[in-house]
């Protein structure tokens, strides 16, 4: 009889290891069932019995009907918001290298910032370059922005030759990696510029004319010589190698994810940038929620603040379920509320109750701030059930 055939250890390890895999039940849930099962010798029905009562308990048991998960997330996670600090920290011990930590970074995430005060990429790279510094320097060298005045000891104007005179750091070459001749090749297209390199005194000559080109322009010339990228890539202003265990990784202030994650050698599933938009743009909404939920349990636990991680969740479901992040204020989802009262409830009341009498809105009393204000039941907990009695079955059965 097949209904009564013995599980076999790796049928019922099968069959759990599916419900944490592809249903999301706890793993060490799991784990103790599949040696319950194997001591108690059960069989396939019984095991196929026990998996789906058991994912049907799990979904029932995720939230309480009716629960104010709104109310308790904001609560959860606004409640230690309060102790947190104000400040910015140096990042992983480096000096000259700080992030946004704390209550700002937090605010950062909720307004869903466009431009975060201090954006940050972690680089991981494939295993080949990962292995040593020497290979990750490798990298490093196509990831930070270099500009002519890093590699050059002196720009000078030179007004009796006419000419831009860029004395290069040896120091500087060797330890970048740059090529002289690929950096003058750059330089030529710069407004089309005569340029020659002279070896023997290690200066680049940008020729000019004070003919056609005004002493006060050649200033500005100058100064955009200075800024010229000549290796590395663009908003990238430093970068850092770290040792993390065995392996090699690069830290940058700056993103610039897109071009980064074109580099070869870059490993493309693991390096991300902190900035939400950026995310968004480059690897879509779902990698921006993940990104909100990493950085928001981030920020947390290096406060030593306990979230429970589904409050986190289930803010960024919040912000992201119309397919682009919305943050949370009047200039998004607070501000995009059917309810005329619930938004007026939150900022600009007058505008509010204005706005919505020109246009003749209407409010069905739906949610919770709009039956607070007019003193009704909100449609939460127990006020959200409704109880009918039966009282001519109880006549009919006396």
């Amino acid at each position: 009889m097949m209904a009564t055939e013995p599980a076999t250890e790796q049928y019922i390890k099968q069959a759990l290891t599916y419900l944490h895999e592809r249903e999301g039940v706890p793993k060490e849930l799991c784990m103790n069932l599949i040696d319950r099962c194997n001591k108690e010798k059960f069989s396939k029905d019984q095991v196929d019995y026990l998996v789906l009562n058991l994912l049907k308990s799990y979904e029932y048991s995720k939230i309480v009907p009716s629960e104010a998960v709104g109310v308790i997330a904001a609560q959860s996670i606004g409640e230690p918001g309060t102790q947190m600090t104000l400040r910015t920290f140096h990042y992983a011990g480096v000096r000259e290298f700080s992030v946004t930590q704390g209550l700002p970074r937090l605010i950062e995430l909720v307004d869903a910032r466009r431009n975060p005060k201090t954006p940050i990429m972690h680089v991981y790279l494939e295993p080949e370059y990962s292995d040593t510094e020497d290979n990750a320097r490798q990298v490093h060298k196509k990831i930070e922005e270099t500009r002519v005045e890093k590699i050059a000891s002196e720009v000078d104007i030179d007004l009796s030759e006419e000419v831009i005179v860029i004395r290069l750091d040896p120091e500087m070459i060797e330890d970048k990696g740059i090529d002289i001749d690929e950096t003058v090749e750059k330089l030529k297209k710069l407004k089309k510029l005569k340029v020659r390199y002279e070896p023997s005194e290690m200066e680049i000559i940008v020729e000019t004319s004070l003919d056609e080109i005004p002493i006060q322009k050649l200033q500005k010339l100058r100064e955009k010589i200075k800024k010229k990228i000549i290796q590395g890539i663009k908003d990238i202003n430093r970068a850092i190698i770290h040792k993390d265990g065995d392996e090699f990784s690069i830290s940058t202030e700056g993103t610039n994810l897109e071009k980064v994650m074109l580099l070869k050698g870059v490993d493309k599933n693991r390096t991300y940038s902190n900035d939400l938009h950026e995310t968004v743009e480059v690897l879509g909404i779902e990698a921006a929620r993940n990104l909100l939920i990493r950085e928001a349990i981030k920020v947390l636990e290096d406060q030593s603040l306990d979230v429970d991680i589904r409050h986190l969740m289930l803010t960024a479901d919040v912000m992201t379920r119309m397919g682009e992040i919305n943050q949370i204020g009047r200039h998004g989802i607070s501000g995009a509320k059917e309810s005329v009262l619930a938004r007026a409830a939150f900022e600009v009341t007058m505008r509010q109750l204005i706005d919505a009498s020109i246009i003749g809105e209407s409010d069905e009393l739906k949610g919770i701030p709009e039956n607070v204000i007019v003193g009704q039941l909100c449609p939460v907990g127990t006020g959200d059930i409704n109880l009918y009695y039966d009282w001519m079955r109880h006549v009919e059965s006396r």
